[in-house]
């Protein structure tokens, strides 16, 4: 059967373009990960993507889905023991950042232009290499990418075909290299967990009483409303109607799903004000976990707790993750969500120090120690455009990226 000319119109075709949707699904010792990148704009003519998708992506439609096994080596390059390797203390360069020092701590990332000595390393270099261990003076580190040896679903949604564009020039992405920058580095090394506890991790910059901090309400936006709508769409994944949920730190808006029937949602926050204007909330208490973790509620009494761009200013996460388990009725979520915005004054130190995906190993790190939950997942979302109307428009182009972590209660 003859394809009409309005038909190739809506299919890729090689010198065409095309909104792709890129879904890694992989598994780590102690945790699914689920990470997705947007790509708003994939030009057939000159970026690069692998052989085999390229060719079955030829001729797809908008909302076509293809799905890939990827076996270790095809997305990204495949693990080579020869990367892992002894250097010397003294050739990790402790003054790399300005006003810091910085020590090397087994589990982490750090860009590979903080060695020196190195050949084919400048200080420029901003690649991470993992610290994988440490002997008298020696470090050992790893230049493998952190999804080396991982097998990898990829999931590729089109989501819009363009006609071809008027200019055929221009730079050309490796599409593999952008989706894949960053995720894999929220797992742990092997079995062992990451050294963010070393150093003071939850000073901050103002030590200062939080209730007086948070005392004037701040009625603002902390995330454009494409990442509210991710967040919320999230939450509509684990949420039912007739729940009993608890936002935790909450303020003046839950992001909960409009369609969703709670029976009850409490606000715990410091701010009396902020929530008293949150619509969805059928309660709330005024209590600073900063100074007293243990929840006011009784045990087994929420199905859901939700904490929204919030986790990074708590300075006792793990008797707060003990306490939400306490609270939460067996089998029930504890899902945790942020961006890469924060107050600083307020936020802890090690969430400034590391790179956006550990601090979803962080976050991780909090329910592993608990040890109070179990089918532990992470989802990052990164790419989606921002909308037209935002304040930070069109000078940020992109949607704030959004990170999640979640628990089943034991």
């Amino acid at each position: 059967m003859s394809v009409s000319a309005e038909e190739k119109n809506n299919r890729i075709t090689e010198k065409g373009l095309a909104s792709l949707e890129f879904t890694m699904q992989w598994e780590s010792v102690h945790a699914a990960h689920t990470d997705t990148y947007f790509a708003r704009k994939v030009t057939f003519w000159r970026d690069i993507l692998p052989k085999q998708i390229y060719q079955i992506l030829l001729g797809a439609r908008d909302g076509d889905i293809f799905e890939f096994s990827a076996r270790s080596g095809q997305i990204v390059q495949e693990f080579d023991p020869g990367y892992e390797f002894p250097i010397t203390l003294t050739q990790f360069d402790r003054q790399y950042f300005p006003l810091a020092t910085i020590e090397p701590r087994i589990g982490r990332f750090y860009p590979k232009g903080m060695l020196k000595a190195l050949p084919g390393i400048f200080r420029g270099n901003v690649s991470p290499f993992r610290c994988v261990g440490m002997k008298d003076q020696e470090i050992f580190v790893n230049f493998n990418h952190p999804l080396a040896a991982k097998d990898i679903r990829l999931t590729v949604l089109v989501r819009d075909v363009r006609g071809k564009a008027g200019e055929l020039g221009g730079s050309c992405t490796d599409w593999m290299d952008t989706i894949t920058d960053g995720p894999g580095m929220q797992a742990r090394w092997k079995k062992s967990p990451s050294d963010f506890f070393s150093d003071d991790p939850f000073r901050r910059n103002n030590e200062d009483s939080d209730s007086a901090f948070y005392e004037t309400p701040r009625l603002v936006a902390h995330l454009d409303q494409q990442a509210v709508s991710v967040i919320s769409s999230l939450y509509g994944f684990f949420l039912r109607n007739g729940m009993n949920v608890l936002d935790l730190m909450s303020s003046y808006m839950s992001h909960i799903p409009d369609y969703l029937e709670l029976d009850f949602l409490t606000g715990l926050g410091l701010n009396d004000e902020e929530m008293s204007l949150n619509p969805r909330l059928t309660g709330h208490v005024v209590h600073d976990l900063n100074i007293v973790q243990d929840l006011p509620f009784s045990d087994n009494l929420f199905d859901a707790v939700i904490c929204t761009v919030s986790v990074e200013y708590l300075t006792s996460p793990f008797r707060v993750f003990e306490s939400v388990a306490r609270v939460l009725k067996p089998g029930g979520y504890f899902i945790i969500t942020f961006s890469n915005r924060w107050f600083p004054p307020k936020v802890v130190r090690i969430w400034t120090e590391i790179h956006e995906f550990e601090r979803v190993g962080l976050v991780t790190e909090y329910f592993l120690r608990s040890g109070k939950f179990r089918k532990i997942g992470t989802y990052s979302m990164r790419g989606l455009p921002r909308p037209e109307d935002d304040r930070h428009y069109p000078g940020v182009m992109v949607s704030d990226p959004v990170f999640a972590v979640w628990g089943q209660k034991s």
